[in-house]
């Protein structure tokens, strides 16, 4: 299925950006306020990855690799991630799976099997985050953001966000992974992470949370020629 633009469909919004710049969480705040299904493809590509793992099957194409991603059913339910009846919502969020996902997602054989899931969501209306929403799975999305923001305080979210969970982590090491995780994502081969030529950009570096869906709801309602409330 491809995604194409429509005037009789409700809009999709999507964010980009890298890793810790918080699209997750602000992205999820945004369909809220417009009453938009909320896309998690990290979630998805955590999930995928997760199944891989598991399976032992390691980053790079393989008859095995191509059979498993095929039977692979991801689903969403009340802000829980399902694979087939299997609630992975905690273990998607493991330290192990920061590690793997990004040479897992790198894959041409993982991105190609998970473009239609992304696809199908959209027929209603959505509002997605990821890396390559605006340039590979929605190119045609009625408004595209990129967001932003410096290494340090990338990795101070996200340590924050580990330490939350009770998670035994320095912040030293949680920057050395947002930076190693910067370089993968840009370098790989397969849909790097770069902003779409027609997204806007935003960097959230010294804005809280509450600044930042503000401001892209402006961002929305301007795109979308929507009266502020």
């Amino acid at each position: 299925m491809s995604f194409m633009p429509a005037e009789d469909r409700a809009p999709v919004i999507v964010i980009d950006g890298p890793a810790g710049a918080g699209k997750s969480t602000v992205a999820r705040e945004v369909a809220r306020r417009m009453d938009l299904p909320f896309l998690d493809t990290g979630a998805i590509y955590r999930a995928i990855t997760l199944v891989l793992l598991r399976d032992q099957i390691p980053p790079a194409d393989s008859p095995k690799l191509r059979e498993r991603v095929l039977d692979f059913r991801v689903s969403f339910s009340d802000c829980r991630v399902f694979v087939g009846t299997e609630d992975v919502t905690e273990a998607i969020r493991t330290p192990e799976i920061d590690r793997a996902v990004s040479a897992y997602s790198a894959l041409r054989t993982v991105r190609e099997s998970l473009l239609d899931i992304q696809r199908n969501l959209a027929e209603n209306g959505l509002v997605a985050e990821g890396r390559d929403m605006g340039t590979v799975v929605f190119p045609y999305a009625d408004v595209k953001i990129f967001l932003t923001a410096s290494p340090e305080a990338r990795a101070g979210r996200r340590y924050h966000e580990r330490v939350g969970r009770g998670e035994a982590v320095s912040y030293d090491d949680t920057l050395s992974a947002v930076k190693r995780r910067d370089r993968m994502d840009s370098e790989r081969s397969e849909a790097p992470l770069r902003a779409a030529e027609d997204s806007m950009l935003f960097d959230t570096t010294c804005r809280d949370f509450e600044q930042v869906v503000s401001r892209i709801m402006d961002m929305c309602r301007s795109k979308l020629k929507i009266p502020a409330i």
